[in-house]
């Protein structure tokens, strides 16, 4: 059993019931189950399918090449809100659809909700008693600040046990991010070279050339700091850093990745640089005055043996020259006879989005009677893989919430640190530098990169 609160907003009809709908097409949902939608508006269950339909004619699958018929008889609504005070029609929907799949049904609550909304839908749970038993997903931010996170994290935990708990960060769902794992750990040509010992600098780069007219109410209360930093790519530079688990349980997988982020070293605030497109201010929402970055770029340190002084460079932004989401291991110069490789001639390379993709760039041989050197590329689309069926991060991630599988979700402890590992930033806030739309962000991002400079945007 399914409770989607926040069933008729923005999320939801984006991203959580399309995703649901997939694991439909693909087989992947209980044999029986139902979805019971929560709102403060009221809907009869009739509403709601044509809801979900509306949702998916928008934004996909298509509803007429799936088992639409059958998914559509397992949908509810529960209007009326939901409070501590006040459950709305939530606890009836919620035993009629025990009666019909049975007292033993997994109970599922996914908040798509505002994250200023999670304490009071937590203590409503709690007041409640739908806790018990039950798992919980959360949507990012978990806490806009380390006081808002203590405290959300000390309620949470008054109603739910950690384990019940998932923190959804669509990043870890992706394909190209789990990809990860198998390129360093099932390839001996990767894993002797991932260190120190071989590794120069590690780029995690995701620009984006979308604005925030959308939502500019949410941004400029987060910005891109809080928005992506301390989440997506603090959790990616832990998948990267992370040792050898144990094995790919998710207890395995989780130990070791909150094991790298208790070795962030806290960020400087002289390694941050922050920026705003211009024009920012001017959007529908966003004061005339705000210093919201949306664009951030930062050098961290991960104080393990195996990568210490080594700098891992984050980069994200809005209305950035292009789109990319991109992992890449930049290679030290060869030691040998060949004295002319340039910074960046050995890399290698992961494109997070879609299926992902791996490249590697490397000195060849020009073709010729001469010894000349010249760069080359090697790509593997992995989408081309015989028999794959790729999954989008929304419905991986789900899948896992319906088995119990929280290896690819943030812990309280692992956020702990992702906080602690920020703090010197937010207590001392480097100066907001103004960027041009269409750009790579502000020059004085550059300097973080030492002689490689940042391989996005070097020949776009």
């Amino acid at each position: 059993m399914f409770v989607l609160y926040g069933a008729t907003g923005d999320l939801a009809r984006r991203m959580v019931l399309p995703a649901f709908f997939e694991l439909a097409q693909h087989g992947l949902l209980p044999e029986d189950w139902r979805l019971i939608g929560s709102g403060r508006g009221e809907r009869t269950d009739e509403e709601f399918v044509e809801h979900v339909r509306s949702a998916l004619a928008e934004f996909g699958p298509d509803p007429d090449e799936g088992p639409w018929d059958d998914f559509a008889q397992r949908l509810r609504f529960a209007g009326g809100g939901f409070t501590a005070d006040d459950p709305g029609q939530l606890l009836d929907a919620v035993a009629t659809a025990r009666k019909e799949i049975g007292d033993d049904a997994q109970l599922v609550h996914y908040l798509s909700l505002p994250p200023k909304a999670f304490t009071d839908y937590t203590r409503a749970l709690g007041a409640h008693g739908l806790g018990e038993g039950a798992r919980v997903v959360y949507e990012k931010p978990f806490g806009a600040s380390p006081e808002g996170f203590r405290e959300l994290d000390d309620l949470v935990h008054s109603v739910f046990d950690e384990e019940q708990v998932f923190r959804i960060d669509h990043f870890l769902g992706k394909e190209g991010t789990q990809d990860l794992h198998a390129l360093r750990f099932a390839n001996g040509l990767f894993e002797p070279m991932w260190s120190r010992e071989h590794v120069a600098q590690v780029q995690i780069d995701v620009p984006e050339d979308l604005d925030v007219a959308d939502r500019a109410d949410f941004y400029d209360a987060t910005g891109a700091t809080l928005d992506m930093l301390v989440t997506h790519l603090f959790q990616v530079a832990a998948e990267v850093a992370m040792e050898p688990p144990v094995s790919f349980s998710a207890d395995d997988i989780l130990s070791a990745r909150e094991s790298v982020l208790a070795n962030f070293r806290p960020l400087a605030p002289e390694d941050v640089v922050l920026g705003q497109f211009e024009g920012y201010r001017e959007l529908d929402g966003v004061p005339d005055d705000s210093d919201t970055d949306t664009y951030v770029a930062a050098r961290l340190f991960i104080d393990t043996g195996r990568w210490r002084g080594v700098p891992f460079l984050l980069r994200t932004g809005k209305r950035m020259a292009a789109k990319q989401q991109r992992v890449s291991l930049v290679l030290h110069r060869p030691k040998g006879p060949v004295n002319d490789v340039p910074a960046n001639g050995n890399v290698v390379s992961l494109s997070l989005a879609g299926a992902g993709a791996v490249d590697i760039d490397v000195m060849a041989k020009k073709p010729g009677p001469d010894l000349a050197m010249a760069p080359a590329r090697v790509s593997l689309d992995l989408s081309k893989i015989p028999g794959g069926e790729p999954l989008a991060p929304y419905v991986s991630l789900i899948h896992d919430v319906l088995i119990g599988d929280r290896s690819l979700f943030t812990t309280s402890e692992g956020l702990a640190q992702t906080w602690r590992a920020l703090q010197p930033v937010l207590d001392a806030r480097p100066e907001v530098h103004p960027y041009a739309p269409g750009s790579w962000g502000p020059a004085a991002a550059n300097a973080l990169t030492g002689e490689h400079g940042w391989l996005l945007g070097q020949t776009e």
